[in-house]
């Protein structure tokens, strides 16, 4: 059937991640947990090995057609019955009555869900490999631009650009190490019947199960009721979202520097994109106020993941249609963000002239610590220094000042200093600690364990 999107899943945010929980992709799956059922069963004697090899020959696209699969469902209202249906009638021969033998249907879908969060998870570990890179390239070629940091919105102490993106960066190798101890805990099946007894199953009902799951490269669940137990999924879901607060913090910092009032770094801006329909002076960081947008998407369906462990009794059907939505969005969308942020950190422009000048703006006072460790090493304690220091800055700051014109003319200092230390104390280059050395550690580090 033909009809209009209403998603923007399906056109503005749509990556190849998408072919993962495309309909298609979910029914290929179901065929193949089928196929592979059958199999195991004709391997332990259980049905006719004739029987078998016809069902694993119709457990395809080319046969079993999603159109009629939709055709059946809209009569029996159930859509794994559909395809089991489907199925049957492709096959010749009584090779249809062994198909979905001893199974429930939470049996093929839990383990095609499985199926396509891993392989989900592996998409997302590339697109983030290719994200760290980048990163871990503006860490190593940025870690001497020396800017002025900045806490609660105000100005700190000089730091430097590349301290940024090594914090980023290393956050992001911190998700790399999630996802993989993650993919291990959904990379779990079943195929143990309705209430997770194995009744269906008989005296086999282990060795159906491990057997299955071993060809489709899966691990077998110890225990469950008629469900894959939804703690897996919820960590999934979580670890989108966390990947996801990560990259809104990136982009909203991005957001932050390219304000006209700081104007240090931006995000790339094409030559003949259009930043309002008003003022055609703006140059709006709309690629990372996407990012931070989606994001809030991402962790609002934590919830609903949440919600979805909360099932009655042996399992209810409140997490189906839920996850029918939540699992396509938080991979399509987080995949699309880690993208996005790529193309803008590739084409991040950074106006030195305007982080030189903020890192003068306080006209010196973002150097008030390093004067007031020295005093201490000068022999005064470090609160009278804290407290010097302090009065100095708000001083400087109500009569418009250079903090060092007037620690010149001061008695404690002038005594410890002579006016050429004075000049070098408040030298912002000359006191960024071991950045340089931690960032070299790190882009090290980072480089050696993936290769880059």
């Amino acid at each position: 059937m033909n009809h209009k999107f209403i998603h923007p899943i399906e056109t503005r945010y749509r990556t190849s991640m998408a072919n993962i929980f495309t309909d298609e992709k979910k029914l290929e799956n179901w065929l193949k947990i089928e196929a592979v059922l059958a199999n195991v069963h004709a391997k332990l004697e259980n049905i006719p090995k004739e029987a078998a090899k016809e069902i694993i020959k119709k457990a395809s696209l080319e046969f079993v057609k999603i159109e009629r699969v939709n055709e059946i469902e809209k009569e029996i209202h159930h859509d794994l019955m559909a395809m089991v249906k489907c199925l049957a009638e492709q096959c010749e021969g009584n090779a249809g009555k062994y198909i979905h033998l001893g199974a429930t249907s939470y049996d093929i879908e839990d383990t095609a869900t499985a199926l396509q969060l891993k392989e989900g998870l592996v998409v997302l570990e590339s697109s983030l490999i290719e994200l760290l890179k980048e990163l871990v390239n503006h860490t190593e070629n940025k870690k001497e631009l020396v800017c002025i940091g900045r806490t609660h919105g105000q100005q700190a102490i000089p730091t430097t650009y590349g301290m940024r993106f090594g914090v980023w960066a290393y956050e992001i190798d911190r998700h790399l190490e999630r996802l993989k101890q993650i993919k291990e805990r959904i990379s779990f099946g079943k195929m143990s019947g309705a209430v997770g007894t194995m009744a269906s199953f008989g005296e086999k009902g282990i060795i159906i199960q491990n057997e299955v799951m071993k060809e489709l490269n899966l691990n077998s669940v110890l225990i469950a009721n008629q469900v894959v137990q939804r703690d897996r999924h919820a960590e999934v879901i979580f670890l989108t979202s966390l990947i996801g607060q990560t990259l809104a913090k990136i982009a909203r910092e991005n957001r932050i520097l390219q304000r006209n009032e700081i104007a240090e770094m931006f995000e790339p801006f094409k030559k003949k994109q259009v930043g309002s329909s008003t003022m055609p002076h703006k140059r709006n960081p709309h690629k990372s106020e996407r990012i931070c947008s989606l994001a809030r998407i991402l962790k609002s369906n934590t919830i609903v993941a949440l919600d979805n462990i909360v099932l009655e009794d042996e399992r209810d059907l409140t997490n189906s249609a839920s996850e029918r939505v939540i699992f396509s969005e938080n991979f399509v969308f987080l995949d699309f963000m880690i993208h996005q942020l790529i193309q803008n950190l590739k084409g991040l422009e950074f106006n030195k002239n305007n982080i030189e000048k903020n890192l003068n703006l306080t006209k010196g006072a973002c150097l008030a610590e390093r004067i007031m460790v020295e005093l201490v090493n000068k022999g005064i304690g470090r609160q009278e220094a804290h407290e010097l220091l302090r009065q100095t800055a708000i001083k400087a700051r109500n009569e418009d000042l250079f903090m060092k014109d007037i620690l010149n003319n001061d008695k404690t200092i002038n005594e410890r200093f002579t006016k050429e230390e004075i000049d070098e104390l408040f030298n912002p280059y000359k006191y960024i600690g071991k950045a340089v050395n931690q960032l070299e550690n790190l882009v090290k580090i980072i480089k050696n364990k993936y290769n880059f």
